[in-house]
């Protein structure tokens, strides 16, 4: 019976120095990637000790950083964050002495501006040693976002959270007391290649042999010069004119189609057919005048174009369960999309996807945390060849899922896949939270 209260004075003792490690966030300065070093921000800081240090909640003030290596990214772009902890909300409590390389940093980065979301961030298990009532050293942690809108996109440090691994394996989260915290850093994304608004349309799809087809234009170059040009498939034909675009950036042309194998037309400015700074191929056909010899008959088919659709194998998707006090990824599989294009002209399509955010008992789990995985498979012979969409964030200002280019001729039947992610905060209350992820097929 004399030994039980030693028994007991060291597991308190025990569990008092595994929680004085997390009693405010701490770790390893590390090195930032090159590129932009954010502002120092101030924010207010809740942080909650494991229940068995019997330490009160620290409600302090933290200065941290947010910081990219690129602040000039384009759509499409991974952008690499890094997220320090320069001063924490306080100082180690106890009189004990805290060994090297005991605590791991996770956290996040809120995304605002033309971007929103959050970027999850992670730091490695390193740390100096921190003396009885000492200062915690800085800690870092990085990860990385795809750009998927252009425009000023701004960072702020988010949430933490220190898993300490001295004596004990325990968990401290600390949260932003008024969300979110001032802006750190500012990114300004451009949409990369220039978005080309050319169009044109035709007066008639089909003609004989030396007819003229006016082409009408919006949206070229105020002033230039368009050449139109007849295209064989993907080359173009001898049949060529020429049209000025007005103040506003249209006109109206005629060419003559003589060349018999012609299946569009197509307009573009410069020396040379350039698709971005041309428009087409709108599709026209030379109609067969060729006589019918004596004793002969000329046989002919029609092939209706159809239209661009899309079905789903279901419409609800259960995602797996985290636990309360960990949280994490909460993964599935979105159900299988099919994408059936029966148009027949040199049109592709884009299928993309937004999400609300998930609602449960009290609280929500906000859009920008569901990610996916896109994939997609083209069905043998099919004329087009479908491209899926980045892995990232789907969030509430959507990304795409899979797409076609435009061609001259397209079409086909294409399977569209994507894992499923949604990031679910440490200590979101208990209980079933859904939210609706639609797709828009153009």
């Amino acid at each position: 019976m004399g030994e039980t209260p030693r028994r007991d004075r060291r597991w308190r003792w025990a569990a008092l120095l595994g929680a004085t490690a997390l009693a405010v966030t701490a770790g390893g300065a590390l090195a930032c990637p090159a590129g932009a070093a954010g502002t120092n921000v101030d924010f207010g800081t809740h942080c909650i000790p494991p229940a068995v240090a019997g330490i009160p909640p620290i409600d302090g003030t933290t200065t941290a950083s947010v910081s990219v290596d690129n602040t000039s990214p384009k759509v499409g772009d991974t952008v690499t964050v890094t997220y320090t902890v320069v001063t924490p909300a306080a100082s180690n409590p106890t009189d004990i002495a805290l060994p090297a390389d005991i605590m791991t940093p996770t956290g996040k980065v809120t995304l605002g501006g033309a971007q929103t979301g959050s970027v999850t961030v992670a730091g490695p298990k390193k740390n100096t040693p921190v003396p009885g009532k000492g200062t915690f050293p800085s800690f870092s942690m990085t990860g990385t976002f795809t750009v998927t809108t252009p425009g000023a996109i701004t960072l702020s440090p988010g949430d933490y959270n220190i898993h300490t691994s001295y004596i004990l394996e325990l968990d401290t989260p600390c949260t932003v007391i008024t969300p979110p915290a001032p802006v750190s850093e500012t990114v300004t994304a451009t949409s990369g290649t220039p978005t080309n608004t050319r169009a044109i349309s035709l007066s008639s799809a089909s003609g004989n042999p030396g007819a003229g087809v006016t082409v009408s234009g919006s949206n070229f170059t105020p002033g230039a010069t368009v050449t139109l040009a007849g295209r064989s498939g993907d080359t173009l034909t001898a049949d060529k004119a020429t049209a000025t675009a007005n103040a506003q950036g249209s006109f109206s042309g005629t060419i003559t189609v003589n060349d018999k194998t012609t299946t569009g037309i197509v307009a573009y400015e410069g020396g040379s057919w350039n698709p971005d700074k041309g428009a087409g191929p709108a599709a026209y056909v030379v109609n067969d005048t060729t006589p019918v010899p004596d004793g002969s008959q000329k046989l002919t088919t029609t092939v209706k174009a159809g239209t661009l659709s899309m079905s789903q194998a279901g419409d609800a998707v259960a995602l797996s369960a985290v636990d309360f006090g960990k949280g994490g990824a909460s993964t599935g599989t979105l159900k299988t999309v099919t994408v059936k294009d029966f148009r027949g002209g040199p049109a592709g399509w884009s299928l993309t996807g937004k999400v609300t955010d998930f609602t449960g008992p009290g609280a929500k789990i906000d859009a920008g945390k569901l990610s996916w995985t896109p994939a997609c498979v083209t069905k043998a012979g099919s004329p087009s060849t479908c491209k899926a969409g980045s892995a990232g964030a789907v969030g509430g200002s959507g990304a795409t899922l899979a797409s076609t280019p435009d061609s001259t001729l397209t079409g086909g039947e294409f399977t569209v896949d994507a894992g499923l992610s949604l990031d679910v905060p440490a200590f979101t209350p208990p209980g079933s939270y859904s939210g609706v992820l639609t797709l828009t097929l153009t």
